[in-house]
């Protein structure tokens, strides 16, 4: 079969146009402070200096400032003339594995940089034997008041860029389909080539010893067809599909959360575009008109294929690249997943920790006097557990206290923010390493 007929075939189930993301006009609403401005790599313009940050000179001479690991997060440049267009984005774009090295302009990574303790800050846990349901335990890093800031370092070089050469989103799509069934994690599938993709594509290849060439589409959709069959496949809605339960919305305070019986999905489309590896606005894309809430009602859904299976001995959770590596007893390479991991607010700890204990469908306990104010919540709330939790639906706790491995209630985001100090996943990636892992396994956060 010729690539005409190979790629007429996969074009049958959705034909999508690729839209460019506009510019951010965000820098524009800062105000000017002396004859400099700081503009972040996606174009926003810092009106003070953060604490902790300090400066260095980037390989054009440019004055930068840099957080403790040695990410440059902002460029000086000359207030004059820079007002009131902001200047071009490639030209402050200093974030190897960020999203804009790769087109993908979506989710900003940094935005206006501040000192401020984000809402969902750190939270203290009870033990899993004293909660009404299993609770994860200690979530988000609380960070030592003993610890030292590391030495400025210059960031790493990354791999490569990889560059498609004019592929469809059908074709991305095919592309983030395999990687997904072979195990090295796309994140949600979205049509797009991002910095999850490429990541990917390089874990593939330290799995596999195999150089995979992404502009191949004859070669992946003949590996697809293998493997489990068409990228995209027809799937009819279910009544339980459309019956759920779902919850109208999931409240931002942590009382109101408390108050409900689960932290279910709040529509059809969440729930499956979670089952699917999809993002949820792709998953509505390629169903134009289309309610979800009928059962019988015939949508386009990606095919992932099967869980990944096998005995995880070893995880490496790579901070530089926001991915985690998953080693057999071998050091054989089984999985490789997207990851958030830790912030400049609340970094990850460096150096090896160990599994302590695993949690499927965790609940969440918000202890004030331990953590932060959230509100006016002055009590300790158990959060009850779903999709939608802090945590998703699952918690591996860690040896160090406060720091673990879990889902997230916003998949689309994952490696392209930052974490309060865990390692976030998506809830099906986070699941799928999860039942790879028992406690003693060791996991190594490295820069």
């Amino acid at each position: 079969m010729n690539r005409f007929l190979k790629l007429a075939s996969l074009g049958a189930f959705v034909a999508l146009a690729v839209s460019a993301a506009a510019p951010s006009a965000d820098a524009q609403q800062y105000r000017r402070q002396g004859s400099v401005v700081f503009v972040t790599p996606n174009g926003e313009i810092l009106d003070y200096v953060p604490s902790g940050t300090g400066y260095a000179r980037d390989r054009r001479g440019n004055r930068v400032l840099v957080d403790p690991y040695g990410n440059i997060i902002a460029t000086e440049a000359r207030a004059t003339g820079y007002y009131p267009r902001p200047p071009a984005r490639e030209v402050y774009n200093n974030d190897p594995y960020g999203d804009d090295a790769y087109g993908d302009t979506r989710y900003s990574e940094r935005g206006a940089v501040t000192g401020s303790i984000p809402r969902d800050a750190a939270i203290d846990r009870q033990p899993l034997d004293e909660q009404p349901y299993p609770q994860a335990n200690d979530d988000y890093a609380s960070i030592d008041q003993d610890q030292q800031r590391p030495e400025v370092t210059q960031p790493r070089q990354p791999e490569p860029v990889i560059s498609l050469k004019n592929k469809s989103k059908t074709e991305i799509v095919a592309l983030q389909v395999f990687l997904d069934r072979a195990g090295v994690s796309p994140g949600a599938i979205d049509g797009h080539m991002g910095a999850n993709v490429t990541k990917a594509i390089y874990a593939y290849q330290q799995m596999t010893g195999e150089t995979l060439d992404p502009n191949n589409t004859d070669a992946i959709l003949e590996q697809l067809r293998m493997s489990g069959g068409m990228p995209l496949v027809s799937y009819t809605i279910t009544p339980a599909d459309a019956a759920g339960p779902y919850v109208a919305e999931i409240p931002e305070d942590y009382a109101h959360k408390a108050m409900l019986t689960s932290l279910a999905f709040t529509s059809t489309t969440e729930a499956l575009a979670e089952r699917f590896h999809m993002d949820e606005g792709f998953l509505k894309e390629i169903n134009p008109g289309v309610d979800f809430t009928v059962p019988g009602t015939i949508i386009k859904v990606v095919n992932p294929g099967e869980m990944k299976s096998g005995t995880v001995a070893r995880i490496i959770a790579d901070k530089g690249k926001k991915q985690v590596f998953a080693y057999d007893a071998s050091g054989t390479l089984i999985a490789a997943y997207p990851a958030s991991i830790g912030s400049n607010d609340t970094p990850s700890p460096s150096g090896t920790v160990t599994v302590e204990r695993v949690a499927f469908n965790p609940g969440y306990t918000y202890n004030p006097k331990i953590n932060f104010q959230q509100g006016a919540n002055d009590k300790i709330l158990n959060i009850p557990p779903g999709p939608n939790g802090p945590v998703g639906t699952v918690w591996m706790a860690l040896s160090k206290p406060t720091y673990g491995i879990h889902g997230t209630p916003e998949p689309s985001k994952i490696g392209r923010t930052q974490s309060h100090g865990c390692i976030r996943l998506t809830n099906w990636d986070a699941t799928e390493l999860a039942k790879m892992v028992k406690p003693g396994v060791t996991v190594e956060f490295v820069d």
